[in-house]
């Protein structure tokens, strides 16, 4: 089979339907064997669980090929994992993580003319999402659910090259303590919605979300973790039980700390130090690092002194040691890279 006809470097940040995806349901208290169906549409009760109370939980991730050809999936079983948690929090059933990761599978198997070429910036992205689908008006867990996953494939999450962006810090809250700020819940990204339509509007690309307890501490933004440079190039990433454990944040560490030979730190965060760092960037699925060069606190700018105009030194290793892990051209630790086959 050939590679769709799509002009894959300069296809967006979208969604584009493609052959295949795989649906599971959960009724009677079993999930069944589920299926790779063509159907892109979801039929469901007009008074679902998850349209009343969004009992909904995701994850994100990708498909690459790599530079001797193959396609490969990055660490599915983390993301099988932080679903599991996700579930449990929000009272719905566990997706084995066995079958999560043969579903990721079957499907970019399905739909492996969608994988975009090597070299082409673009990726099939992932997404995992489970929801109650049966009908419930009084408040409390569904009955029956639905385990979908479906694949995209998309371009780089920043066209036209990686380059320091500003943000703000944010007067609202993206978490309570002790609430699902740990979980990748829908609910959470609605809650963040209005803030980050307000940081666009105020000319801001994100907000800089501080504790909800004493406002004094640095969490994360709407869908990123933050990793911080300091001057003696130790990274340092902020610690918080209301912070999303982000699986690229996690190997971004690691190839900090194993392959670049640099000190590594996972603590809490003062507001007040940031601007001790030299570098600052946000990690996630979707850009993998991308450099912040100023935060601004009110009208007060906060400028990183290594990172202000271009990608900063240590930032850019770090960006450029993973995607050689994903892209193949780095050999990778045990267990990162999933093959299909």
């Amino acid at each position: 089979m050939a590679k769709k006809d799509i002009d894959w470097g300069n296809i967006g940040f979208g969604y584009m339907k493609t052959d295949k995806r795989f649906v599971s349901n959960y009724k009677d208290g079993k999930w069944d064997e589920g299926i790779l169906t063509g159907e892109d549409t979801v039929t469901i009760s007009e008074c679902a669980c998850v349209l009343q109370y969004a009992q909904t939980i995701f994850e994100g991730l990708k498909a690459y090929t790599t530079a001797d050809g193959r396609v490969v999936c990055f660490r599915p079983d983390l993301n099988a994992e932080r679903m599991m948690d996700s579930a449990k929090r929000l009272e719905m059933p566990t997706f084995p993580k066995e079958r999560f990761v043969e579903a990721v599978k079957e499907v970019v198997k399905a739909n492996i003319d969608y994988v975009p070429p090597y070299g082409s910036d673009a990726t099939l992205y992932l997404r995992p999402y489970m929801f109650g689908s049966n009908a419930v008006i009084g408040v409390k867990p569904a009955d029956e659910y639905q385990f979908r996953l479906f694949a995209t494939p998309v371009g780089p999450y920043f066209k036209g090259g990686v380059k320091p962006i500003t943000i703000r810090v944010c007067d609202f809250d993206r978490a309570a303590p002790h609430g699902t700020g740990h979980i990748k819940a829908g609910l959470n990204y609605a809650m963040s919605l209005h803030a980050i339509v307000d940081a666009h509007n105020q000319g801001f690309e994100e907000n800089m979300y501080l504790d909800a307890a004493t406002r004094t501490k640095v969490e994360e933004t709407g869908g990123a973790n933050f990793l911080f440079v300091t001057k003696d190039n130790k990274v340092v990433t902020p610690k918080s039980d209301s912070i999303l454990p982000s699986i690229t944040r996690r190997s971004l560490m690691t190839v900090a700390k194993d392959y670049l030979g640099l000190e590594v730190e996972e603590r809490e965060v003062s507001f007040d130090e940031i601007s001790d760092f030299v570098e600052c960037g946000l990690c996630g699925t979707a850009a993998v690092i991308s450099p912040v060069g100023c935060v601004n606190d009110h009208g007060r700018e906060i400028v990183f002194a290594n990172g202000s105009t271009e990608m900063g030194p240590v930032i850019s290793k770090l960006r450029e040691t993973l995607t050689g892990i994903q892209m193949g051209t780095i050999d990778a630790p045990e267990g990162w890279i999933v093959e299909i086959k």
